[in-house]
């Protein structure tokens, strides 16, 4: 199949845009497979020291003739998805040892839920939690006791910040081993059903605790398709996965021969091998290209628009919103999972899933297929689907038609042409604003601006019934530098009953929505941000603001003459407490969301 144009034109410019770059971070994990630490170059104290604790591995890892496997591992046990990472390393260590290698725990990352923190202030560290989850991943890896590398983890900012981290290791074969998605419980509509409903006043808090409680119950990921289930789709169409590992449940026989043949093939993809197949090599433009692709084709969380730029900044590819932008006027639409539709991630599984999703996408020419993947067969493999045949992991062919075409659809027969990810930009800066799970009615609005610093000032005004028009709620001072960029995931409900009572209503913000936005227009993560001076700053109670995705604008509509004269509004003071304080850091040095919103890249890169 060919090529699709833009696909082609798009990972082009990203090749010449990132040449020096790209080439730098080639040349650096080559000197660091030549010339850096690993376990034949560590003084005998350094090596004693590494296997001192390790039990039968002792002799192995003590005689250096196999390779170790360095475990990196997310897991507690608050975090519904991490949970069953409990018992991996030990089944990860006898799954090495069949094959006469060995496995530690390197070390461990921390993992937080945004679910926990959502509205809450331990969500201004959500975001620098993924630079400190890279810094973490950096100093497990340090020890150069391993030939190889485990990846365990799943949710928002934990796949993207192991990848940050891993990449400065990237001479090493990696492979990322998920856990799976929870069962289906409360159906996600029924769930936001009942959060519009208690925030008109109509349901008291026990009966939102039981539907909240019903709808996140077991071990596992969120059904819903939000940021942690964008990221297993991302991992798939990088080839980073074992084929078909993103969606199979925890608790599974074949999620543990999954996780068997992760082992296995990080041995066999060793630097001795014949087959070396190094994390930096799987990650260059193509791959990060495709991610992209999946993300619009599966209609999936607006973080990745941050998160995919640092993790490609990390390989020293050079990838923006523009791209994207592109990238979604030529990518169809090709599933309807919650937010973007009734189904759950299990739904979208059984109706043919990931296999189906980038085997369409082949062949329309809308995917790389010239990506090295850690599956020995190429990418193709990713068509197929894992099961268990007499007790053996085999791959089978996966359907040439959906299961449900209410989930999903082929690519010659999408639920929209585009991709609904669409950069706008204007006077009031540049901004995402996903289209996919908007009503097409709704993507311009016009409407007076009710400006706020901070969310619950926004709940406030709703609760006392002066927002009850067509108005666009500005909350600014929400970017990385000025308080660590939150999701603001907890105004959807009221903006929702909003909409539904027939106004024109839409969210503008410097600040992040959550992977489970949905249905009420939003322009978000608008740079520059309006700390210090940024053109949000500028903006008061009654300007009249239109956003418009058909247009890619987003602009006060306020005579020019005024707007350059305005000065910025003063920031709200920065608030302590939670442990904000100690990544103040990180905010003073953030660079733009468009770059990935990062300080410790930032950082590097001076």
């Amino acid at each position: 199949m060919q090529m699709n144009p833009v696909l082609a034109e798009v990972t082009a410019r990203v090749i010449r845009r990132s040449a020096p770059t790209r080439a730098a971070y080639l040349d650096l994990i080559a000197r660091q497979r030549d010339r850096g630490v690993a376990r034949p170059r560590l003084a005998c104290g350094n090596l004693a020291h590494g296997f001192a604790a390790s039990g039968e591995d002792k002799p192995a890892i003590r005689a250096g003739g196999a390779m170790n496997i360095g475990i990196v591992t997310a897991y507690n046990d608050m975090l519904s998805a991490h949970q069953p990472y409990a018992r991996y390393p030990d089944q990860m260590r006898l799954f090495a040892r069949e094959k006469g290698a060995t496995a530690q725990v390197a070390g461990g990352v921390p993992a937080m839920c945004d679910g926990v923190t959502q509205g809450q202030p331990g969500m201004e560290l959500s975001l620098f939690s993924r630079d400190t989850i890279a810094l973490s991943t950096a100093v497990a890896l340090s020890h150069g006791m391993f030939e190889g590398a485990a990846l365990l983890g799943i949710c928002d900012k934990i796949v993207p910040g192991l990848l940050m981290g891993a990449l400065r290791f990237g001479h090493l074969p990696m492979v990322l081993v998920p856990a799976g998605p929870m069962s289906s419980g409360l159906p996600n509509k029924t769930k936001q059903k009942v959060r519009q409903l208690y925030s008109e006043g109509k349901v008291g808090r026990d009966e939102l605790l039981e539907a909240e409680a019903a709808s996140y119950h077991g071990a596992g990921t969120c059904t819903f398709y939000g940021t942690a289930n964008t990221n297993q789709m991302m991992m798939e169409v990088m080839g980073l996965h074992i084929p078909g590992a993103a969606f199979v449940p925890p608790h599974a026989h074949l999620r543990q021969e999954l996780t068997r043949a992760a082992v296995h093939r990080i041995l066999a993809m060793g630097m001795d091998s014949d087959d070396y197949r190094p994390l930096g090599r799987c990650i260059d433009e193509k791959a990060i290209v495709n991610a992209a692709v999946g993300l619009l084709a599966t209609g999936g969380s607006t973080n990745l628009a941050i998160h995919l730029p640092a993790i490609a900044r990390a390989a020293g590819i050079v990838i923006d919103w523009e791209d994207l932008d592109r990238l979604s006027s030529a990518v169809p639409l090709l599933a309807r999972v919650y937010p973007n539709g009734a189904a759950d991630v299990n739904a979208f599984h059984a109706a043919g899933g990931m296999g189906f999703v980038i085997a369409t996408l082949l062949e329309s020419g809308l995917l790389h297929e010239d990506i090295l993947t850690v599956a020995p067969e190429g990418f193709r493999a990713y068509t197929r689907a894992p099961e268990l045949r007499d007790g053996h992991l085999v791959w089978t062919d996966t359907p040439s038609v959906p299961g449900d075409e209410t989930i999903l659809r082929p690519a010659t027969a999408p639920f929209s042409t585009d991709g609904g990810m669409r950069l706008v930009q204007g006077n009031l800066g540049r901004g995402i604003f996903k289209t996919s799970a908007v009503s097409r009615d709704r993507w311009t609005i016009e409407a007076p601006a009710a400006v706020f610093n901070d969310q619950e000032d926004v709940l406030a005004a709703y609760r006392a019934g002066e927002l009850n028009r067509d108005v666009i709620v500005v909350v600014r001072f929400q970017g990385p530098a000025a308080n660590g960029m939150p999701e603001l995931h907890k105004l959807t409900p009221a903006l929702s009953v909003l909409q539904d009572r027939g106004h024109r209503v839409a969210l503008v913000t410097d600040g992040r929505m959550s992977g489970a936005s949905g249905k009420v227009p939003a322009v978000i993560h608008l740079s520059p941000e309006a700390l210090p001076a940024g053109p949000l700053a500028r903006l008061r109670d009654g300007d009249v603001v239109r956003l418009s995705a058909q247009d890619g604008r987003i602009d006060a509509l306020v005579d020019p003459a005024e707007w350059d004269a305005r000065d910025p509004c003063p920031p709200p003071q920065a608030q302590d407490g939670t442990g904000r304080e100690l990544f103040a850091f990180m905010r003073r040095g953030a660079d733009s969301a468009e770059r990935g919103a990062s300080a410790m890249l930032a950082a590097m890169e001076q």
